[in-house]
């Protein structure tokens, strides 16, 4: 037996066989590396879904403040005859600041406005968004899903759709 350890040293001092000495047992490079695959595994298995829960997220905050914008714009046609404004001119009490794009970092909305005896207006974001995340949305135009969307629009008349 190496390092002077004789069979009465190891028979001696109840020494489990394999082992040369009675001191704490540690993890074998195996078993670290199988806990490490085990490891890489969840996270190439929850790393998309958190991305793309993160994507859904940001869609989901982009039609509601679409429709906070539109509640606004609503709000200042009540107080002045029907009339619509751009984004800018809805300051308080209409909107206490002008909310920017979560999908594309301080981009502000915009505001098409048609002009008649009714005015109407559609309010669209900068895009970027993850088309997966606009299943649920309808295509602009169409009774459709948007499977290639990636903007989002509201319509006065329609409410969300994708572009």
């Amino acid at each position: 037996m190496p390092w002077g350890i004789t069979n009465n040293d190891v028979e001696s001092k109840s020494v489990p066989p394999g082992r040369l000495c009675a001191g704490p047992r540690g993890f074998t490079l195996v078993e670290l590396m199988i806990v490490v695959a085990i490891i890489a595994i969840l996270a190439a298995i929850l790393i998309p879904n958190f991305l793309h829960a993160r994507a859904q997220s940001a869609t989901s905050a982009c039609e509601m403040n679409e429709k906070l914008i539109a509640t606004a714009e609503e709000e200042y046609s009540v107080d002045h005859g029907g009339q619509y404004v751009v984004l800018s001119s809805l300051t308080t009490p209409y909107l206490s600041s002008i909310v920017t794009d979560p999908v594309q970092a301080g981009k502000t909305y915009s505001i098409t406005l048609t002009f008649g005896a009714y005015g109407s207006y559609q309010i669209s974001d900068s895009g970027g968004h993850d088309s997966t995340t606009m299943l649920q949305v309808l295509k602009d135009g169409s009774t459709t899903s948007c499977t290639s969307c990636t903007s989002v629009v509201y319509d006065q008349n329609s409410g969300i759709r994708g572009r």
